[in-house]
């Protein structure tokens, strides 16, 4: 593993303020959350939630950040209508939520599920909206704790997928899947997170370096998992560092995407 098994960190949080500026879209049988810059797009994001899910307010600002920095953002409905709420209380298992008994319909929130869900995603981007490989326009993927693994999954420009990523405090992510990466990384890392553990992150670094690919990781110390999107903003220290990791996927895809 690249990372730990999840645990309660990953729903638990603070929700932000603010009014988000996209709308819900339905893309094949799923709800998409989809921002669009002022400007024609010619670059685009695709933001793979953590387990909260495409309506939590605080992933649809973040989207919104984004659109606001000229990319056009798609943000889907990983868990078909079945997120985890906001601070759920500790009784709730998360093996029996991954496998969908929570749901009346049993639908699991596995690769087998999600994996098409973020490839309709990629198409519809290229071909709907006209972010094309041809033209060498590019998409660039976010991951928060769960979407983490998401992200890695699909970094393959080779294939048409996503062409650079970045995640924050990173979750659910399997070796074999970090090994598999044909793209440029960026990683923002939490000082004090039992998922992405220093144990994990360095085994991560020293993947990563073998590989050879493009990447970075960036340590904020102080701070605990979910700081990104789901820390307390009253916090000044917690809210410098989430300024500072979406400043980071700014840079990253200014450079790996743009190539400015």
């Amino acid at each position: 593993m690249a990372s730990h098994l999840p645990g309660t960190c990953c729903y638990q949080g603070i929700q932000h303020e603010g009014v988000p500026t996209g709308t819900i879209e339905k893309v094949g049988d799923f709800e998409v959350y989809i921002t669009r810059p002022k400007k024609e797009a010619k670059y685009g994001v695709l933001l793979v939630t953590d387990i909260l899910g495409h309506k939590f307010n605080n992933a649809q600002l973040i989207a919104d950040d984004f659109a606001s920095n000229g990319y056009l953002t798609f943000m889907p409905d990983l868990f078909y209508g079945d997120p985890i709420p906001l601070n759920k209380p500790d009784k709730f298992d998360m093996q029996k939520w991954l496998k969908g008994d929570y749901n009346s319909a049993h639908t699991a929130h596995l690769p087998s599920i999600i994996d098409p869900i973020i490839d309709l995603c990629l198409n519809e981007m290229r071909t709907r909206y006209g972010i094309e490989v041809k033209n060498e326009q590019k998409i660039g993927g976010v991951g928060y704790c769960f979407g983490a693994k998401y992200v890695v999954r699909h970094l393959n420009p080779e294939q048409g997928k996503l062409d650079a990523g970045y995640t924050a405090h990173p979750a659910f992510v399997d070796q074999n899947e970090l090994e598999a990466i044909k793209g440029p990384l960026a990683i923002a890392a939490a000082e004090k997170d039992t998922i992405f553990s220093k144990e994990k992150r360095q085994q991560t670094e020293y993947i990563l370096g073998k590989l050879g690919h493009p990447t970075q990781v960036n340590l904020y110390y102080g701070v605990e998992h979910g700081f990104a999107i789901r820390g307390d903003p009253r916090k000044r220290e917690i809210q410098y560092a989430k300024e500072s990791a979406f400043f980071l996927a700014l840079q990253w895809f200014e450079e790996h995407l743009k190539g400015r």
